[in-house]
């Protein structure tokens, strides 16, 4: 479970978040809307720990990240939360294999064998068995962005953070990334919480939030 308490954030004299309160279940699909400049980025990145906010409290689990150093909030960052952005942001040097393998890598808890063997059973689970030698250039869009969601779940985090997944791909694609979430929260019990301007994912959620003036209404 995910708790976030009286979250504040300003950059300078804009305020972005003004006082955000939000829950999200173990299991849980939660979509973010809001006009741009609403604060939705800036929510999801401080829920997800990439960004902290000026006051307020989160806690995931049992932890309570903003009170961690830098090093073990990075491990936990590491071992427990996945991401997943519109641009999927792989490697373009490395191939689809070693693009899933590396928070698993940095993250040392498994041996490479281990590794692998789980990054292939992901390539299977999506349909990417025959692309893994691939580097990011020689595949489509759609193929790109299921290389980006399996290197989300390698490390099998219980809570994923999707910011704009679909936004830089085509009706068909998209369509096909939104039941990938939901059949990823049946077959490994994730939760989402997504960040979004496709009214059709939002319409898949359990939840819908919409962002205005810095608050949830």
């Amino acid at each position: 479970m995910l708790i976030a308490k009286n979250i504040h954030k300003s950059y300078h004299s804009l305020n972005v978040l003004n006082g955000i309160d939000l829950t999200v279940d173990n299991g849980e699909i939660v979509s973010i809307i809001g006009s741009s400049g609403a604060g939705k980025t800036t929510l999801l990145q401080i829920l997800g720990t990439l960004e902290k906010p000026d006051s307020g409290e989160l806690q995931i689990g049992d932890v309570k990240p903003f009170k961690l150093s830098t090093n073990e909030l990075a491990r936990f960052r590491n071992q427990h939360l996945g991401f997943i952005f519109q641009f999927h942001q792989l490697l373009p040097e490395f191939t689809a294999i070693e693009n899933i393998c590396l928070p698993a890598f940095i993250g040392g808890k498994k041996s490479k064998k281990e590794i692998e063997k789980r990054a292939l059973e992901l390539l299977d689970y999506l349909g990417l068995s025959e692309r893994g030698s691939h580097k990011p250039a020689q595949l489509s869009g759609g193929e790109q962005q299921r290389v980006a969601v399996a290197r989300a779940l390698i490390n099998q985090p219980a809570t994923i953070f999707a910011d704009e997944p679909s936004g830089n791909l085509d009706s068909h694609n998209a369509a096909e990334l939104h039941q990938l979430f939901l059949n990823l929260r049946k077959d490994f019990g994730q939760s989402f919480i997504i960040v979004t301007h496709n009214p059709d994912l939002a319409k898949l959620s359990d939840r819908i939030l919409t962002i205005r003036d810095g608050i949830i209404c």
